[in-house]
Order: structure tokens, then sequence, then C-alpha cells
């Protein structure tokens, strides 16, 4: 049956709890929001915990996490496939009552044995067939595959029209010899219960819709609407692993990324509107249709990511930014640290791409004053001392303390006393006041630091 298109658009999310949110995963987050957004519609979200070896709560939360992290809300409370077994079961022999699936009674080791024995052919039960009394032993139910020439055609709104022969199919196994319901069984009595009408998922489970299609028939369900959409690879082509970066939303929170970035940036990998690069969450509802999917799988490139998240980064307030660098740094600010760095982020998200540059950069702002550590800067304040000295004079007649007037007042020095080799002044100017010999511009740090604090950071200097 094909899906009524008049039906409310309801899509789904549902990620197996066995880690923390991959990558992938989360793009497929945000085609399925996105998708339900632009129409409308809803995104519910799914748990599917049936594996109950690698499901646990820790990953249950994780994926919550990651999903919250990146501003992807739901629908109503997460639902549990486990908890759904019952549910599972009562279709599982629902078809077995009207004689579309039957019980195999074939043992783990007949199993085992037919595929060492035909590894490329798939399994016909003995079972199927079988109309005697039940026997007192395990069995499990499998449905009842048709074995003529049909096509199962998919429309599939990503990949087109894709054709398998139902007889290519096998009895696939509907519940378990312990009575457990199969991932494919339960994926399909869950989309139907919940009224899913778009399947939005990775192509890896292309061979999966064909199978599954066959117990939508069987029941006389709506099929919903398939879109499968290609894996992300690496930047070598290559299945994606973590050599080629990080694969958790998490890691990539912890590199430096923000939300709005790596939504754009998914976003983009696989689909586009035009050339544009920069895409707001408004305008990505209004312009995402699955038609624009690309069929090839995408390859992860860091450094665009950097790119784009350099620009959001500039767009960020100043008082968020903060928070996010100090939730980094996991210090105690002061509140005259505070005030110093909010002065000067204006001027440093200019000057990176990821939040964990910032790091780096407000040392300055956040340093102890009286305690140096970098050893090549204690070596430049001890071997220039008397540069230092010239400097607490030039500075202390500075009037007008802001950078302009800074710039001029070291050019002037370093003109005047070190024929106009600037950085004779500098080095050991930044060393005295960053405990580092890399920083941002002095002159700029020096306005945000004020001239108070910057004559008091030499004198201490000279006193090593």
């Amino acid at each position: 049956m094909t899906k009524d298109s008049n039906k409310p658009v309801i899509t789904r999310f549902a990620p197996s709890p066995t880690g923390y949110l991959h990558i992938g995963g989360a793009r497929t987050a945000l085609f399925n929001w996105l998708y339900a957004k632009a129409n409308n519609g809803k995104m519910l979200l799914r748990i599917e915990d049936t594996d109950r070896a690698r499901s646990n709560d820790d990953a249950t939360k994780a994926l919550i996490e990651g999903l919250t992290w990146m501003g992807l809300d739901w629908d109503g409370e997460p639902i549990s496939q486990f908890a759904r077994a019952e549910r599972h079961k009562e279709v599982a022999y629902a078809l077995l009552d009207q004689g579309k699936a039957y019980k195999c009674y074939a043992t783990a080791e007949e199993l085992a044995q037919f595929r060492a024995d035909h590894p490329f052919e798939k399994y016909q039960s003995p079972w199927r067939d079988y109309d005697g009394d039940d026997k007192d032993m395990p069995f499990s139910i499998r449905i009842k595959a048709p074995r003529n020439n049909d096509q199962i055609v998919v429309n599939d709104a990503v990949q087109g029209e894709i054709k398998v022969t139902s007889a290519e199919l096998d009895d696939l196994i509907l519940l378990r010899s312990d009575g457990t319901p199969t991932y494919l069984l339960a994926v399909v009595v869950d989309d139907h219960d919940m009224n899913i009408s778009h399947v939005i998922r990775g192509d890896d489970h292309l061979t999966n819709t064909f199978r599954q299609c066959l117990i939508y028939d069987a029941n006389g369900w709506e099929r919903p609407a398939f879109s499968h959409i290609p894996l992300i690879h690496g930047n070598d082509g290559a299945k994606l692993s973590k050599r080629h970066g990080a694969l958790g939303v998490h890691e990539y929170a912890d590199m430096g990324y923000v939300p709005e970035a790596l939504n754009n940036y998914l976003l983009r990998l696989g689909w586009s509107h035009g050339d544009d690069e920069i895409i707001t969450q408004k305008q990505a509802i209004e312009w995402f249709d699955l038609s624009d999917v690309n069929k090839a799988p995408s390859r992860l490139d860091l450094k665009k990511l950097d790119t784009i998240n350099a620009h959001y980064l500039k767009e960020y307030d100043d008082e968020t930014l903060f928070n996010i660098v100090i939730n980094q740094c996991n210090k105690d600010i002061s509140s005259q640290s505070k005030e110093w760095i909010l002065h000067a982020l204006p001027n440093l998200k200019q000057r990176i791409k990821k939040t964990t540059e910032l790091i780096d950069l407000v040392y300055v702002f956040i340093r102890n004053k009286k305690n140096y550590s970098d050893k090549q800067a204690i070596t430049e304040i001890k071997d220039n001392q008397t540069t230092l000295s010239a400097l607490v004079a030039t500075l202390d007649q500075v009037t007008s303390w802001d950078e302009d007037s800074l710039d001029q007042a070291l050019r002037t020095l370093a003109n005047e006393s070190f024929d106009g080799k600037l950085a004779m002044v500098m080095k050991p100017l930044r060393a005295a006041l960053v405990d580092r010999m890399q920083s941002p511009s002095l002159p700029m740090i020096m306005a945000t630091l004020g001239k108070q604090e910057v004559l008091a950071r030499i004198h201490i200097a000279l006193a090593l």
C-alpha cells in the first residue's frame, strides 16, 4: 500500500542507545526534524533499546543530551521500543493465526550448519508448509514471503524508484525462539502504531526496507514514504572512522564547535540550496526538501566546518560566548577578569574558528599576575630589565589610554631607543603582561587592562 499524501507529516528519529550520538545519526535527526518543521508536522523520538546487552541508560542520556545541544526537539515523550515487546508479539501471533507466518522449529545448530554449507544461499525453512500438530520444542515465527515474481516497488524520495522481486526475499524471523521480537518486526509495528508518515534514514537500511515491506503488506498496513540518505564518508572517500575526526556530537562540542555551525554544516553535507553556504535555521525550515538530498555519499571536511563555525562565532553575543569559554576553562573568574574578557571579546572573536582557541587568548585576563610559569617568558623578562624600565617611563606619560595612542607610544619608543626595531619592545612587554610569547594585539590587551594594571604587571616583572 502506498502512503496517503493527505496524512499529517510525522517523522521519527530512532537511535539505538549503545553509545553517543554519532555524527551520521545527528544528520539523520536533523533531516527528520527539518522535514517535519517544513511541513508543519511532528518528529517523534524512539529509543530502539531491544538489544538489552548493549543498551544502557547512560547511552540513552548521551543521545538525548546530544539532540538537546543541537537544538533538535521532539514531540511527546521518548518512546522505548523494548517497552512495546508485547505489542510486537501480538502482531507476530496475529500473522501466524492468519496463515501469513509459520512456526519454524529449526535449531540454532541446524541454521549454523546451513550457513556454513551454503554461504551464498538464502535459508528456506522445511517447516514453512508443515501442517501437523505443534511440537513440544522451541520455535521461531517466520513470515511467509511471497514465492512469486511480483516486484516490491519503493518510490524513494532520494534514491528514486527501486525494485526487488519478492522471490529474492527470505522468510525473515519475526519472533525468536526465546519469544523476543526481531528488530525488523519491532520497527514496522512501532512505525505503524506511531502513524509515521515518512521514514528518513541512512541508505544502509535500504535492504531492510524491502524486508519490512513484507511485514507492512502482510498486515495490510499502509507503508510510510521512504527516503534513504547516503552515508557520510571521510575526506578520503573511505567509510567514516575515528581517523577522519571526531565521531560523536559531544566530541565536536568539546573541540570548540557551536550547534548552529554543526547544524549548518550537516545540512550542507548532502543537501544543497543553490550556492548558499551559510543557512539560518529559519531558511533551512523554509527551503528543506528531500528531493534536494544528494544521492552520492558526502565527505567530512573539518576545514569547511571551521569556516562555518568562525562565521557563527562572530555572530554570538559576548555574554553567551563568555559563558561558553568559562565553562571550557573550568575556572572561577573574578568580576574584574570577566569585565576585561567581555571588553576584549568583540576583538578576540574575529580571530578564532573554534571556542577552544579563546582559552589561550583570554589567559592574559585570568592569570595570576604575580606568578610566571613560561620559561621563555621568564628568560625574556630577566634579559630585558632595562627595556621594561623604559616601558614604565614611556607608558606612565600616556594620557589617552586607547589602542591607537598606545600603539603610537610603543612605536615611538622603538624608534628612539631601539633603532626602530619594534620587536625589541614588544617581546619583553608581552612576556611581562601575558606570561607567554604569543598573544593577541598588545595595544588591545593594554587598553583592556587599563593603565594601572599594565604598570603593576611590568613592576612585578621587574622584580623577578
